[in-house]
């Protein structure tokens, strides 16, 4: 597959250690997205915090995670990764520490969002050197490298969270999982420092203020009653923000056009591949961050299982996602444009599966079946959905190529625990009816993804 994206020929001087910080960085970011699904049962019990309190501990994060990296690579353009990546990573590890302390849901919520905004600091840098310091065959390998670090994040949160809430460290519950963020950040610190380029992207853009102004409303205004609105049977305010939210979508569509920096460039909308795959990853990643979330709950509240048991089941899904990710490349070359719309299906499918093993009440092992079906279907598609989204874009406009697709990925998930973590909550007690029904809606969104992975391939 080639690319049109001319990268600096930089990949033989750079450091050995670069794209370990990197992925590094990466990983912490996605193991804080992953981590709380299976913690989450033992911080409502200790923080005596409703179902949609949970889901604000989960989508506070994500939501200014989402809202903010396209500034954060921005940032990053102008004043230089490694400087916009260190302020990123402290934010991250000093929110880390106060999530730790949490007193009451409210206070982690406000942790969790600071610790989003840290996040969007540090991540987009990722890709920015990613797409600055490696051309040709080595961005490839360490784009796979990538989609593997995702799938690790994701299956280590799980894992990790449900180990460290298990172990009950010195009596702390489920605070380690953030706690642990604090010695990791320090040694990453201290390697970026050593092994990252100072440098940013030339003609890099300005910060589009009045974007931002209007986007970070609009997502609120949508997520928020998404949110709160089966514990609070649907209040008439719910329905006046979701309205509220097409309107601040609609402003912020006319403001963009007509911006001199728009978080949105129109000539970034026009590289061929950029739109489809921003379209595919966000359907994607909302089917994938959703069934993350139900499955959470169907293991633990529903079959009863421990938080390190419901994390061991995550565990294969992730290595095949992962092995996947790695070793597409080595399909025929004329097969990798059309890897999407193969995929997609597959994940749709076992996502359909396991909305049956949910209804039927089949046993975990059939579960875990199911699961790895739609996983290998995710991991065929995601790595060259990202690449043919990513290869046509010029050197000056990567960051904000960047920025926009990991905000997809971002905004997919949060749309996922809001949407698919209320309708499994709103169903009623009987968990395999309301796993099943959220599984079959995960599904058709699943599969409305190929509808531009199509598009990509062409």
């Amino acid at each position: 597959m080639t690319t049109t994206t001319a990268a600096p020929d930089t990949a033989r001087r750079a450091h050995p250690l670069l794209l370990t910080a990197l992925l590094t960085a990466q990983f912490m970011a996605l193991l804080d997205t992953s981590v709380v699904n299976v913690a989450g049962p033992t911080i409502r019990t200790d923080l005596d915090t409703s179902g949609a309190g949970l889901q604000l501990v989960i989508s506070g994060y994500t939501i200014v995670y989402a809202m903010l990296i396209v500034t954060g690579s921005r940032l990053g353009g102008r004043h230089g990764f490694r400087r916009v990546f260190g302020i990123g990573l402290v934010v991250f590890t000093a929110a880390s520490l106060l999530c730790g302390l949490a007193w009451d849901d409210t206070s982690l919520i406000a942790a969790r969002a600071i610790q989003g905004g840290g996040a969007a600091l540090m991540v987009p840098q990722v890709l920015n050197l990613i797409q600055a310091t490696y051309a040709g065959a080595d961005r490839a390998r360490a784009m796979g490298r990538y989609a593997a670090t995702i799938a690790g994040g994701m299956v280590a949160g799980q894992v990790l969270g449900g180990l460290l809430v298990s172990a009950d460290l010195f009596g702390l519950s489920w605070r380690p999982v953030f706690l642990i963020n604090i010695p990791v950040g320090i040694a990453l610190y201290v390697l970026a420092r050593r092994v990252m380029p100072a440098g940013g992207t030339p003609a890099a853009r300005g910060l589009d203020v009045p974007g931002l102004a209007l986007l970070a409303p609009a997502l609120l205004a949508l997520v928020v009653p998404l949110v709160m609105g089966h514990e609070l049977h649907w209040p008439t305010w719910g329905w006046f923000s979701l309205g509220a939210c097409a309107v601040l979508f609609g402003l912020f569509a006319i403001v963009e056009r007509r911006a001199a920096a728009p978080l949105i460039p129109v000539e970034l909308l026009r590289v061929p591949g950029v739109v489809a795959g921003a379209a595919t990853l966000l359907l994607a990643m909302t089917a994938f961050g959703g069934l993350m979330f139900a499955t959470a709950l169907y293991v633990q509240s529903g079959l009863g299982y421990s938080a390190l048991e419901a994390g061991l089941t995550f565990i294969p899904s992730s290595v095949v996602f992962a092995t996947v990710s790695l070793r597409w490349q080595r399909l025929p070359a004329a097969w990798h444009r059309r890897l999407p719309m193969i995929g997609m299906p597959i994940g749709a499918l076992g996502f359909a599966a396991t909305a049956w093993g949910f209804g039927s009440g089949q046993p975990l092992a059939v579960l875990l079946a199911t699961m790895i079906l739609s996983s290998f279907g995710l991991g065929v598609a995601y790595s060259p959905v990202m690449m043919l989204a990513l290869r046509r874009v010029p050197l000056p406009r990567a960051s904000d190529a960047s920025g926009l697709m990991v905000t997809m990925i971002q905004l997919g998930q949060v749309l996922g625990v809001a949407a698919f973590g209320t309708l499994y909550l709103s169903v009623g007690a009987d968990f395999h009816h309301a796993g099943e029904l959220t599984a079959w809606t995960i599904a058709a969104t699943a599969l409305a993804t190929t509808v531009p992975a199509a598009r990509l391939a062409r």
